[in-house]
């Protein structure tokens, strides 16, 4: 493993700095790399990394939206607070109804098969989202309307609606009993609880960070423990039916920071901002690695259409969150860009009706169909859309005149402290 790992991460480091060198994201490059070395090219990655590397995209996307949260300010929140909430479902709702209209007509499948199939396609990819939008907050692009913030917050509770949603549809598709109003409630508390926690567990590490004076370094450390330690709790909560959001949670944590020490809050943002260097690595190479590239070449031009008509009427309600906001005609083409790119949850529930319709023993022609599609939406949407985010960020947002404090003052500050940090 350790050798599969080194050449995995020398590789992306190289592709990195040429990436950067002609202005087109590096995450790019690293999915590369994951579909190169993994199972659909090359197949020389370790089966025992394979094994851990949903653990590893895990802590990976702990490490971006810990981060994000310590830049998410409760001034931009309150500016787009209605226009998050609208994010949250409209865009994923729009795209799932238009692959229900379209799905039988485009591949054969039927209303309730195409149902699973647009819940599938429905979330965007906090993989590729995130880490963008933390770097325009950083680069002071559009926040002074908050725009990058209210895609963090929409994304973010966006993947909840959208998951629960999944597992609504796909558990009424084999005949599981349901309970509908619980379920749909769950959303909601999901949400609630996530957040609750999550600012309480963030009080609770300021007061030890304070009692005891430790190190950044050993601050970060702990915060990624408990946020694991969260995210394996939301797992057995999930298996007993029980609503918490604990990537929520996650943001929660760090957004309290901010808001009560917003300088201890910069500083860990920062220390953070090194470890990503690595952990995007692992990010974007282990989702790489989960492209089945056989897969997405049965889909054909009939599945490649749907995934472009389904991102016009996904964009269609992304644009409608954004009337009486505001924005410009630019910020709002901005902000319906940055709701195309799909990886993570793709990949990570895309094979899940394939299995559960042959635990139940039914067909699983329909399953191969949904898993095709999620594969080529990741392949179409992840590099060209960081692309288009990317470009439309340098383009369409504004920069932000004001003076504020940033992690880059508290790395400086941080080198003329010693021993604090």
């Amino acid at each position: 493993m350790a050798f599969s790992l080194a050449s995995v991460v020398l590789l992306c480091l190289f592709l990195d700095w040429l990436l950067t060198k002609v202005h087109v994201p590096a995450l790019i490059g690293m999915l590369f790399v994951g579909m190169l070395f993994g199972p659909a090219v090359l197949n020389i990655l370790d089966s025992s990394l394979l094994a851990v590397g949903s653990d590893l995209r895990m802590i990976a996307l702990i490490v971006i939206l810990l981060r994000s949260g310590l830049e998410l300010s409760r001034e931009s929140l309150h500016k787009v607070g209605l226009q998050a909430i609208f994010l949250s479902f409209l865009p994923a709702l729009f795209e799932t109804l238009t692959v229900m209209l379209i799905g039988p007509y485009f591949l054969g499948l039927s209303l309730l098969e195409s149902a699973i199939l647009g819940c599938v396609l429905g979330a965007v990819s906090p993989a590729v989202v995130v880490p963008m939008m933390v770097t325009f907050i950083q680069e002071k692009r559009g926040t002074q309307k908050g725009i990058p913030t209210l895609v963090l917050a929409g994304a973010s509770m966006d993947d909840v609606t959208v998951i629960v949603a999944f597992s609504i549809v796909l558990g009424l598709y084999v005949g599981d009993t349901v309970n509908l109003a619980w379920t749909v409630a769950g959303i909601p508390l999901s949400i609630a609880f996530g957040i609750v926690i999550g600012l309480a567990i963030g009080l609770v590490l300021i007061r030890i960070f304070e009692q005891f004076n430790p190190r950044a370094t050993k601050r970060v450390l702990a915060m990624l423990m408990i946020c694991i330690l969260l995210v394996h709790l939301g797992d057995v909560l999930d298996s007993r039916h029980i609503p918490f959001a604990a990537l929520l949670s996650v943001m929660a944590i760090g957004f309290i920071i901010l808001e009560k020490r917003e300088h201890m809050a910069h500083e860990l943002s920062s220390k953070l901002g090194k470890i990503w260097i690595f952990a995007q690595i692992l990010l974007f190479a282990m989702v790489g690695s989960q492209v089945d590239l056989a897969a997405a070449q049965e889909v054909g031009v009939k599945g490649i259409l749907l995934i472009l008509i389904a991102l016009a009427g996904r964009s269609v309600g992304t644009y409608f969150c954004t009337l009486g906001s505001g924005f410009t005609a630019k910020e709002k083409a901005f902000i319906v860009i940055s709701y195309l790119p799909k990886a993570t949850v793709q990949a990570a529930i895309g094979a899940t009706p394939l299995a559960v319709m042959g635990m139940h023993g039914m067909p699983t022609g329909a399953g191969q169909v949904i898993l095709a599609v999620a594969v080529m939406s990741i392949v179409l949407t992840a590099p060209l859309g960081a692309i288009a985010l990317n470009w439309a960020g340098h383009h369409l947002l504004s920069i932000d005149t004001r003076e504020t404090f940033s992690s880059l003052q508290a790395i400086q500050e941080s080198q003329h402290e010693g021993a604090a940090t």
